[in-house]
């Protein structure tokens, strides 16, 4: 499998793979490349729809120059702890990232929610965002002030009076909820204009079935969510430590 940065003919395939309506997958396996490199690639670029080779080329060339011109992240980030590759790492967290800007979030705002996300503590303060993401401290504050109005992070203040910014266990839960209400007034919002266009009527009836499917959708994600949230309070497991000998693990006495 191909190693390195893509080049403008892949680039090109990609295009070419998108326009055909291919998975992110077959593109993938027909360049011989993982799929997140290619799901990440779309993603920071315009999205499946919007993708084009030869800007997506130079956006790239543009991030490159500006990555060697950046500082150097500290030696020890929380990304290089528990034997971690930080390259690995870094690809990883711009395939998140492009994968939220996919789902709607405007772009720093998901840079900082996957910044915050992939730490073990799920908390930095603005200074450490500033110098792991290399950008204005206004641009973190416009990000989080976005996050926190969405229910995404909330503040908290350090024994150092510092102000800290959260990723809460309960984010998802909440998020999924705060998606189900939202598709709750869609149904609402549909039910009133089968009575304003008329029973019975095409336009009504269309009207009617949206509300019957986005009633039943918002009500079993309602549920599953429900049913799910003590799964996103599960903690870590240390990895257990073996104290004995060798020879007591195995019943030797040597």
């Amino acid at each position: 499998m191909p190693g390195g940065r893509l080049t403008q003919q892949e680039r090109q395939q990609i295009a070419l793979g998108l326009a055909d309506g291919l998975a992110y997958a077959e593109i993938a396996r027909r360049l011989d490349r993982p799929t997140s490199t290619v799901t990440r690639e779309v993603m920071r670029n315009g999205g499946p729809t919007s993708y084009r080779a030869e800007s997506a080329h130079r956006a790239t060339e543009r991030r490159t120059h500006r990555r060697r011109q950046a500082a150097p992240r500290d030696p020890a980030a929380p990304e290089q702890l528990h034997g971690r590759d930080a390259e690995a790492v870094r690809e990883y967290e711009e395939t998140f990232t492009a994968v939220l800007m996919g789902s709607g979030m405007p772009t720093m705002m998901s840079r900082v929610m996957a910044c915050l996300t992939l730490t073990d503590t799920g908390s930095l303060t603005a200074a450490e965002l500033v110098q792991r993401l290399q950008v204005s401290p206004a641009s973190i504050s416009k990000a989080v002030t976005f996050l926190e109005s969405q229910g995404f992070v909330r503040r908290e203040r350090d024994e150092r009076r510092r102000e800290r910014y959260i990723v809460d266990d309960d984010i998802w839960y909440q998020s999924m909820v705060a998606s189900a209400r939202s598709t709750a007034q869609i149904v609402e919002i549909a039910r009133q204009g089968v009575g304003v266009l008329g029973p019975d009527t095409p336009a009504a009836t269309r009207l009617e079935n949206v509300a019957r499917f986005l009633d039943f959708v918002s009500e079993s994600i309602a549920r599953a969510a429900e049913q799910a949230r003590d799964i996103l309070h599960t903690k870590a497991v240390p990895p257990r430590v073996d104290t004995a000998e060798p020879g007591a693990a195995r019943g030797q006495d040597g």
